[in-house]
């Protein structure tokens, strides 16, 4: 399921526009279990637009509403960049689910590189436009297959 989210993620920048996201669906816990992406520009067809992530939030009914008829909850976001994992200024002013601990990740390359732990950027949201870089942990907070994010 990772593997083909991310390789949609790529397919949707076409290895060059700015930006693609998609908000993880799953069952949360001490260690999450991704079930299901669900793209930004499916929930709000101009949320890509500007080369930045720009989601309408009266757009979002859709999600809350798949939400509730699947029974999962939002336990990440993803989006990609053209070059490194790092955040930028514009996501760290603005978070795509301004909740505490919420968990953004961050493909680099387009998402057309390995995406695999180790290798993407993992950013908790401590409120407040505050964040917590947890990249370079040892136990990110998701399982891919083999791998175990914490």
């Amino acid at each position: 399921m990772w593997d083909a989210g991310v390789a949609e993620l790529g397919r949707r920048t076409n290895g060059r526009r700015g930006e693609s996201g998609a908000f993880l669906l799953g069952e949360p816990g001490a260690t999450s279990t991704i079930r299901q992406f669900i793209f930004y520009d499916d929930i709000d067809p101009d949320a890509l637009n500007t080369g930045i992530v720009l989601i309408d939030g009266r757009r979002l009914g859709a999600l809350w509403k798949i939400c509730r008829d699947t029974g999962l909850k939002v336990v990440a976001d993803v989006h990609v960049h053209p070059g490194s994992f790092r955040q930028s200024p514009s996501d760290q002013a603005n978070p795509i689910i301004a909740e505490a601990n919420h968990i953004a990740l961050i493909l680099p390359d387009f998402a057309q590189g390995s995406n695999l732990p180790g290798r993407i950027g993992v950013h908790r949201y401590l409120g407040n436009r505050k964040w917590r870089d947890e990249s370079d942990y040892l136990f990110p907070p998701f399982h891919v297959g083999k791998y175990l994010w914490r």
